[in-house]
This record gives structure tokens, C-alpha cells and sequence, in this order.
């Protein structure tokens, strides 16, 4: 993928020859558009250009992506929510959507703007609920199908990093598609991840897809910060009996497994479904709920982890 300024001599065309609707100063080619051009061949090993160096982004002290081994967990939801108690406890926070095939950011921040393009032709996020915010989302219809393969994949993540004006921030959240695709190999090669948050439900089913997910990060040299349970019980709103509807601590289980922390569990519940959808994710729409206090406990135990990650890094150093 590449951006296209005012100016430039060739725009990209559908395959029905109208333009791609998209942000005015900056163009996204799709992976539609290129669908029908036929792959270039590779050089030979020897004439292949080194990969390129990781982007640093020193002025962002926490890198963290959310993963999730399999689609339907609520990663997407967490990383949100996550986002804003980060920033109610005094952080700054960027939230990065890395999903190119389905991002959803925009929707569940309530922002459906463009990003404008600053002086030095960078991308400004959009800011909702305290958040900075850049998403493919933002710069393609919402019902354009974005077919990409990898090297547009690759591409596109190096541009919300190093394209955008992110400031100083103390997190950045990376909203990883599910699975283990190219997304997550392109992240990690693009920057110095701090860690990883892996997402699940207690059921089996998906913490079989964790284990992949953790092995991947491990393969990848990426340390697990955590695994956050989702959807680990419904909490009654009348008698506030809980119960577990799927299984009883399958995430803590799996941490236990691999030495890693749990982060905390996020009660099931259907105004947390209809908080993304109107935009006003629970955290920032209703504080009090317990829904945004299990939120703000992983928040917590997320901090605490990176403080004692600190501390051993200045125990290494000396």
C-alpha cells in the first residue's frame, strides 16, 4: 500500500474506472485495485534488498499489542476499553487499529472523520474519549472489502507507525486482527514491541487458539505482558448473582500453564455489546458499571506488570 498526495500524476482507479472514495489528501489503494495485476517476480537472493530497520517511535514508552488466538473473543473490545482506563488513570494513550480487513475501531469510538494531514504530510489522529486514534477505517468506506496480501499488509502497518504524529505517549494499544497471520510477523518487525496481551473466553475452544497465539509471540521474541479473560461470567444486574455461562477460569488456567499473568476477568454482558456499538464504549458512557471496574483492575494489573518489567531492566543494566 502507498499514499497518494495532491499532485501526483497517476490516481488509482476501481476496476469500474471511478476513483476510490477516501480521504481528500490522501489516497489508499486497495487491494481490489490490484487484484487483477499479475505478482512481480522476485529478484534473485542475491539482488534482494535488506529488510528494513524497526521504526522506533522513542517518544512512546509502551508498545503493547492485543492478540487473540481466534476471532469472536471481544479483542477488539478490550483493547478499546482497556484504552480508556489507561488514559482515566493519567496516561496518554494512542489506540492503533491494525486490522485492515475488518477494522472496528471506528465504530465502537464513535468517530467516523478523516484524518487531516499536518505540514510535514503526516497523518493528525483523530481524538475521542482521550484516545489518539488512526485506523484504516478512517480513510476507506466503510463498505469497501480491503484484499490485500502481505507485502500491502506489511506496508500498511509501517505507515500507521511511522506516518502518523503520534506525540508522546506513554501506551500504545495495537488492535491485532485475530489469529496469527501476516499482521502480527509485520508488527514485530516493524518495532520494538513491549509485550503482547493475549484475549480469550473460558471455553476450550478458545484457549487452544491462546496457546497458539502465546507460541507465536514466543517464536517471534515478543514477551506475553498477559492473558485477559473476556466474558467470564454474567453478573445479574438484579440479585448480582454470577455465573459462569461457557466455563469457570480457563484464562487463569492457561497463564498458570505458561508463567504468565493474568490480567483479570471481564464480566459478560449485553450493555457492553451496545456501549461499542453506539460509540460510547462502557468505560467512558458508564464508569460505575462493573463492567468498567473489571476493566479498570486490568488496567491496574497491566501497569504493575511494566512497572516490575522496568525494574528488571534497570536491575539488567546495572
Amino acid at each position: 500500500m502507498r499514499f497518494l498526495k495532491k499532485g501526483d500524476d497517476k490516481k488509482p482507479k476501481s476496476q469500474s474506472g471511478s476513483e476510490t472514495k477516501g480521504h481528500p489528501d490522501l489516497k489508499v489503494i486497495s487491494g481490489s485495485q490490484i487484484s487483477g495485476q499479475q505478482p512481480q517476480q522476485q529478484p534473485p537472493p542475491q539482488q534482494q534488498q535488506p529488510q528494513q530497520q524497526n521504526i522506533t517511535l522513542p517518544n512512546i514508552k509502551y508498545k503493547i499489542a492485543v492478540a487473540s488466538g481466534k476471532g469472536g473473543v471481544g479483542k477488539s473490545t478490550v483493547a478499546t476499553n482497556l484504552a480508556i482506563s489507561l488514559a482515566n488513570a493519567g496516561g496518554a494513550v494512542g489506540l492503533m487499529d491494525a486490522d485492515a480487513y475488518g477494522p472496528s475501531i471506528p465504530t465502537m469510538m464513535g468517530i467516523q472523520e478523516q484524518p487531516k494531514v499536518s505540514p510535514e504530510r503526516k497523518l493528525i489522529p483523530l481524538v475521542r474519549h482521550n484516545i489518539k486514534l488512526m485506523s484504516i477505517g478512517f480513510m476507506v468506506p466503510e463498505e469497501q472489502a480491503m484484499i490485500w496480501r502481505g507485502p500491502m499488509l506489511h506496508s500498511s502497518i509501517r505507515q500507521l507507525l511511522s506516518d502518523v504524529e503520534w506525540g508522546e505517549l506513554d501506551y500504545l494499544i495495537i488492535d491485532l486482527p485475530p489469529g496469527t497471520g501476516d499482521v502480527a510477523l509485520s508488527l514485530t518487525q516493524a518495532i520494538p514491541l513491549t509485550g503482547a496481551l493475549i484475549v480469550t473466553t473460558p471455553q476450550d475452544v478458545a484457549l487452544a487458539d491462546v496457546r497458539r497465539g502465546v507460541a507465536m509471540f514466543e517464536r517471534l521474541g515478543v514477551p506475553i505482558l498477559g492473558i485477559i479473560e473476556n466474558m467470564s461470567y454474567f453478573l445479574c444486574p438484579h440479585c448480582n448473582e454470577k455465573t459462569e455461562i461457557f466455563r469457570k477460569d480457563g484464562g487463569k488456567n492457561t497463564s498458570e500453564r505458561f508463567g504468565v499473568a493474568f490480567l483479570g476477568q471481564i464480566p459478560l454482558d449485553a450493555e457492553v455489546c451496545t456501549a461499542g456499538d453506539i460509540g460510547v464504549p462502557i468505560v467512558a458512557g458508564h464508569p460505575e458499571s462493573p463492567q468498567s471496574e473489571a476493566f479498570g483492575v486490568v488496567a491496574q494489573e497491566l501497569e504493575t506488570v511494566l512497572e516490575e518489567s522496568d525494574d528488571e531492566d534497570e536491575l539488567t543494566i546495572l
